[in-house]
């Protein structure tokens, strides 16, 4: 178990290992769920997209049109790792 001191502030600094082990890396936020009991549960916040926003990127990237059988040869080859 990590222990942590508290700032006259109120800030902590979370070691090296711990904020390795919740996969976040500098400049990221962290989510803090408060239970009733007393208890927090801490993680990594993670935005959470949309497919909306996904192809959103996509937009105005090509001219062409696939058909939805060209869409799946090339969903086929890549699953099998062929280009």
């Amino acid at each position: 178990m990590a222990t942590l001191t508290v700032t006259a502030r109120g800030q902590v600094t979370f070691r090296k290992e711990v904020l390795q082990h919740l996969g976040i890396k500098p400049g990221e936020k962290i989510e803090l769920d408060l239970l009733p009991d007393g208890r927090g549960v801490l993680k990594a916040a993670r935005p959470a997209g949309s497919i909306k926003s996904f192809v959103g990127l996509l937009a105005d990237r090509t001219r062409k049109v696939a058909t939805i059988e060209e869409i799946n040869d090339a969903a086929a080859r890549g699953w099998a790792g062929r280009k």
